[in-house]
């Protein structure tokens, strides 16, 4: 099966760029520090080996150390984190506007499950575990992640994701025209230019995007995450129901929705920035 293969869309395969050539530009960035928590918009993010700084540096973990995100507790999605990274400086501010913050400091080194990976991550002392758990209803125990791997699902092979404002406007429109929040996808970059799910097309392909060269690996299987309002955490539309149109395809990962890759070339990325297929 050839790499153009993979990106097969409904009715054919979607226009690819020539390479070298600019395909759309940087539209929207969005990271958070804790994963699961609401994903914020930014202005220019920082790429590293491990990918975003400060993106999802810190994950949950439950009694049996096993990684906690919004599958399993959507209304983590109310919760805003902000972390300043050259402080060390960390703060939640909840639903009711109650805000618990201050200095990050690491505690032991605990073995997690994360998916099926095993990764080893610090425990985090201070107020946030308490918060959290009380405005859930679960114990939860806030880990500093290797920063190495980072807190992303795939490591940093999947450091990167990435989506195109077209393939939201296609869901869009199965939807009836419903308003779809990218932020929903939970993705790091949103780009405007290419055409519905011509995103596809650059999985086994390099992408320069601003500063930052990346190696495009899959695609992006969809979960009940989607299905969750980002700013609640509420399921509030039937997302995989509405993706059925994707199923079917030759992609990495089933019910593809977005693609994910590596940092090849560090750098910055900025709103407005040129995507380049090379």
């Amino acid at each position: 099966m050839s790499l153009g293969e993979l990106g097969v869309s409904e009715g054919g395969a979607a226009q690819a760029a020539p390479l070298g050539a600019p395909a759309g530009v940087v539209s929207a960035l969005a990271t958070t520090p804790v994963k699961g928590l609401r994903i914020c918009a930014r202005d220019e993010l920082v790429l590293g080996p491990a990918g975003a700084a400060d993106n999802r540096c810190f994950y949950l973990i439950d009694d049996r150390a096993r990684m906690t995100n919004g599958k399993r507790i959507g209304v983590l999605s109310a919760v805003r984190a902000d972390y300043d990274g050259d402080n060390a400086e960390l703060a939640l501010t909840f639903p009711d506007g109650a805000r618990v913050g201050g200095v990050v400091e690491l505690g032991e080194a605990i073995e997690t499950r994360f998916f099926k990976r095993t990764p080893t991550a610090r425990l985090v002392i201070g107020p946030w575990s308490d918060a959290l758990s009380s405005f859930t209803g679960q114990s939860l125990r806030l880990v500093r992640a290797d920063p190495e791997l980072g807190g992303v699902d795939r490591g940093p092979a999947g450091s990167v994701s990435l989506i195109s404002r077209a393939s939201i406007e296609r869901l869009e429109s199965v939807a009836d025209g419903r308003a779809v929040d990218g932020r929903r996808f939970r993705m790091l970059i949103e780009v405007t230019g290419p055409a519905a799910h011509g995103e596809d097309q650059w999985v086994g392909r390099s992408v320069r995007i601003g500063e930052v060269r990346v190696a495009m690996h899959g695609h992006v299987g969809r979960c009940i995450v989607t299905s969750q309002a980002p700013d609640t955490g509420i399921v509030d539309l039937p997302t995989l129901e509405l993706l059925a149109y994707r199923r079917g395809l030759q992609t990495t990962e089933p019910l593809a929705f977005g693609v994910y890759g590596e940092v090849l070339e560090p750098g910055r990325i900025r709103l407005g920035d040129e995507v380049r297929p090379g």
